[in-house]
This record gives C-alpha cells, structure tokens and sequence, in this order.
C-alpha cells in the first residue's frame, strides 16, 4: 500500500526514503569534482616539481656532431678464433682472452659462407625438400 507521495505506508513515520535527495546529490558531486580537481592540481605541482629538479636540456653546441668524413660505416669480415690450448687442462674465466673477437686476426677467406646452392636455407623456407 503505497500514499499520496509514493512513500511505503509499512515505513516507520521516523524513517527517511533510500533515495537520495537532489540537494543531497549535488553536494555529492561538488565534493567529487572538488577532489578531482585538487588531485590533478597537485599532480600538475608535482610535475612541475620534478621538472625542475632535471638537469637542463644540452645547448647546441653540447649535441654531438658527425665526424668530418662523414658517418661511421659498419665493417664486416671474417675473423680467425684464437686457439685453445689441447693439453687436456680446463681453462678458467681469467684465463680466457678478452670477449669476442679480441686477440683475434682477420681470416684468409673473406667469402661469406653460403648454404648448399639448391636448398632454402632452413626449414620450412620453400626448398626442394631433397637432399
């Protein structure tokens, strides 16, 4: 059974409605658009903050320049390893020469190496699928 203003008639005379007023709601709202803004002011301060606290950006004559003759070009060649000694003894990291292709000298071959003419190269690459 329900009254005039939509009110249940079982509720206690004491008890309020479970909607919300709309002065309620627009307190609701004000409260939460005032937060996101202080967030994102603060957010803003503190972008500004560490900013700030950067160092400066390099002038024009600290940026780096292209050598004279130009820009660098990769080299590629062979390179011949170093040996490793056969006497049956293990070599320990400190013992091992640089990394890489130090010690090292260019090889006699410089040709590339290719695969098997008539083969794709890998599998699953298309060849002929004989040997």
């Amino acid at each position: 059974m329900t009254t005039q203003n939509g009110l249940d008639a079982l509720a206690a005379p004491g008890d309020a409605p479970l909607a919300a007023s709309p002065s309620t709601s627009a307190f609701l709202a004000f409260g939460l658009g005032l937060l996101i803004v202080a967030a994102l002011t603060w957010a803003v301060w503190l972008g500004i903050r560490v900013r700030r606290s950067e160092p400066d950006r390099p002038r024009p004559e600290e940026q780096p320049r292209l050598p004279d003759d130009g820009p660098v070009r990769e080299v590629q060649e062979r390179r011949e390893p170093d040996e490793v000694p056969r006497d049956g003894g293990c070599l320990t990291p400190h013992q091992l020469k640089g990394g890489g292709t130090i010690g090292s000298r260019t090889g006699d071959d410089q040709e590339p190496r290719r695969w098997t003419p008539g083969s794709g190269g890998a599998f699953g690459s298309g060849g002929p699928g004989r040997t």
